[in-house]
Formats: structure tokens, sequence, C-alpha cells
């Protein structure tokens, strides 16, 4: 089989090392040059492209026999609303439209923020998206429904992803948001910090893909239900010494229980 990542990150480069592992042929993309060398490590084939380029994505995905998108708008400009419009527009939004009019065959990495705090007891893939006008759930949900609006298209809505050795662990990233944001951060404090694995978002995605699925799975390690932004990153900052953080509420993520109860239905378990 031929796949197409398009956005190598963490995530995306775990699943090409599992498909190149398996002896499929996988074309990986990045929009830094200075990466290539990385990819050419665990793809056959590596384009520098963005994913909202047209004409570059048509080029890449010709005889694949499916597509996942793994874009993930740059962490420096998601801490400001102002920012996060034109940069998740075109990360999420362009990319997800480029990609259906490519290829009929376009699996979407998500985000459990389309469910915004969530309604009733327990949050599943029928639960409605949220109508927040922040960039982050907007922008989510309009990728979502430009893949899901073609027959072949999939979603996986995936919270924090976590694990992987260049990712920052939470103490480095609340003494980041002291020193350059002030403390000020753009989640709201009483939202429940799911994570993922990045192993495991990626054995997920290859998962939907290998077995031929379609429509929405969330892919939310559901065995306990995690404690409160406010609660984690509080513990954090005391033995830190810092401040207690300042939760701005603009992203909101649910407040109530993630089931992932679909996907593990269909056979999927998750390993951490």
């Amino acid at each position: 089989m031929r796949y197409v990542i398009i956005g190598c990150g963490n995530v995306g480069m775990e699943l090409a090392r599992r498909w190149t592992a398996a002896g499929h042929r996988v074309t990986g993309t990045t929009t830094t040059p200075g990466r290539v060398g990385e990819l050419r490590e665990v793809c056959s084939d590596v384009a520098v492209l963005r994913g909202s380029d047209r004409a570059a994505v048509q080029r890449v995905v010709e005889e694949a026999d499916a597509v996942v998108l793994t874009v993930s708008p740059r962490l420096t400009r998601s801490f400001d609303a102002a920012q996060r419009v034109a940069e998740y527009a075109d990360t999420l939004t362009a990319s997800a439209r480029t990609a259906v009019e490519a290829h009929p065959r376009v699996v979407f990495t998500s985000s459990v923020s389309v469910y915004g705090a969530g309604t009733g007891a327990v949050v599943d893939e029928d639960t409605p998206v949220t109508g927040d006008p922040d960039a982050s759930p907007r922008n989510f949900a309009a990728a979502e429904a430009a893949v899901l609006a073609t027959a072949g298209g999939a979603v996986v809505r995936i919270p924090d992803v976590y694990g992987h050795p260049r990712d920052m662990d939470y103490p480095t990233r609340v003494k980041l948001a002291h020193e350059m944001l002030g403390g000020s951060v753009p989640f709201s404090a009483e939202a429940l910090l799911y994570r993922i694995d990045y192993r495991d978002a990626a054995a997920a995605l290859g998962f939907v893909v290998g077995e031929g699925l379609t429509g929405i799975y969330n892919a939310v390690p559901d065995a306990v239900a995690p404690r409160t932004n406010a609660e984690v990153f509080g513990e954090i900052c005391a033995a830190g010494g810092w401040p207690p953080l300042t939760f701005r509420g603009e992203i909101r993520t649910p407040t109530v229980p993630v089931s992932s109860a679909k996907l593990r239905a269909a056979g999927f378990a998750f390993a951490r």
C-alpha cells in the first residue's frame, strides 16, 4: 500500500515508522526543509510543502491509497487569540479542503476542543460540536466538515499528545508560560486534562486507515477520568515555586468524561 502523511510531527513520524516497518510505501511531508533528512530515515519519499498548497498536495497524493492529515498549528502562534485566526485557518481548514479535493480517502487528526466544555454526563461522537467562535475549535470543526463531506472521510479526535522525547514536559511548559506569557494561558481551568501517548495516537490513526473506517472516532484514553487543568497545573506551579497560572478560557475542552467506546468497539485497544 502507498500512504501519504501530511504533517510529520511526532505522531506522523511514528505512524510512518509503523507503516514502513509493515512494508508499506510512505510519503511524508514537512514545511521545514531542515527536517528532510530526519523524515527520510522513516519515509520512502519526502516532500516539503504546506498542506494548503493545492498543486503540491495533488502531486504528492497521486496514486496513494490513503492520505492522513496530522498537521498541527505552530505552538508559538497558538497562545494568542488574534494569532490563532490565520494560523489555524491555513494549517487546519485549508489543508483539509485541499486534501479532499486531491484524494477521496482522507483521515484527519482532529481535537476534542471541537466539543467545547461538552454537554450531558459523557461526551461521545454524537455530542454536538461547540459554537465557540475561537479559532481553534472553529477551524478543527471546519476541517472535519470538509473531510466528512466525502464518502471516504474519517476523523480521529484526540486530546493533548505527550510521551515523545522531544516533547516539553508539563513543568517546562509552565515555566515558559510564566517567562514568556506572564503566566496567562488560553485554556480553561475546569477542563479535564486528557492526554494520549504519541504512539497510541499513531496506532489509532493506523487502525482507522487499516480497517477502512469512516466517520468520527474519539481516540481518548478513557479508563480513568483525569483531573482538571487547575488541579494538575496548580500542583506543578506550587512545586516549582511559581504563582498559579491564569486560565483565560478561550480554548475550552470537555469538563465531563469523554468516551472512546466506539473506537474500542471497532477493535482498537489503547496500549498506554
